[in-house]
């Protein structure tokens, strides 16, 4: 009736069709992962647009001119005067050392921290 070879013939092909399905599937819900991150994608480039659009209208020089005008008691805003604008060479060059930097953080003249917690065994 059925030979050995044909036995081994039809498992094969039956692991090769079972094999061709699990691919496909698995390409399919991948799609479904992409196309869902891109229709994300979608959403945050929209949520950016409409930010910037906000952003444009709350940043017109016009508006902030009446706010400023409006506000102009409580806020103390005065004109900038001429000689209040400086170049970035007119400032003062701060002297940089270590002891500023640190800021006392390497300082070993204190005593050990006694704290024992959970992962320190004593």
């Amino acid at each position: 009736m059925f030979r050995t070879s044909d036995i081994v013939l039809i498992t094969v092909m039956m692991a090769a069709a079972a094999f061709t399905y699990k691919t496909k599937h698995d390409a399919e819900a991948k799609y479904e992962e992409l196309r869902k991150i891109e229709r994300q994608a979608e959403l945050e480039e929209d949520s950016i647009d409409l930010l910037k659009a906000d952003w444009s209208l709350l940043t017109q020089p016009a508006r902030l001119q009446r706010l400023a005008e409006t506000y102009k008691d409580e806020l103390g805003l005065q004109p900038v005067e001429a000689p209040q604008i400086a170049e970035f060479f007119d400032l003062p060059e701060k002297p940089l050392t270590i002891e500023g930097l640190v800021g006392g953080m390497a300082d070993a003249g204190g005593e050990a921290d006694q704290t024992t917690t959970g992962a320190v065994q004593p």
